[in-house]
């Protein structure tokens, strides 16, 4: 079965830790944790990375706190492939564990998106900032 051009192979390789990635998967949430929860929810987050650091298709991640809203936070996960997160990650035992860590801190529960590269500026060197 041929798949849609949208999803077709790219020879694109990106340079992160000084291995070459195959285009990859961004996973983006925007979390709401509510607002006397935030100095818990960043402990429980360091434990809960650990779990998602340890998934098969799992390249790296990153959360940011908001500076305009200080309760709010963006998670930044990159997956080899969008299944990777959605059956291997999302399907398992430690997704159980991750949730029981997390899921509490949310209101409201977020909305988790993915995206692919549309364009990418070779110059750039990723390197720097991950």
């Amino acid at each position: 079965m041929l798949r849609s051009s949208r999803y077709q192979e790219r020879t694109l390789y990106y340079r992160i830790r000084g291995k070459n990635i195959q285009p990859m998967i961004l996973e983006v949430a925007i979390l709401d944790v509510k607002p006397s929860m935030v100095n818990e929810f960043e402990t429980a987050f360091k434990t809960a990375s650990t779990i998602i650091a340890s998934m098969p298709g799992y390249i790296s991640h990153e959360l940011q706190r908001c500076l305009e809203t200080t309760n709010r936070y963006i998670l930044l996960v990159r997956w080899q492939k969008l299944e990777d997160h959605t059956i291997g990650f999302r399907q398992s035992p430690e997704y159980q564990e991750w949730r029981s860590l997390l899921h509490h801190f949310y209101d409201p529960f977020p909305t988790v998106e993915h995206y692919e590269v549309v364009l990418h500026n070779p110059k750039s060197d990723l390197r720097a900032v991950l």
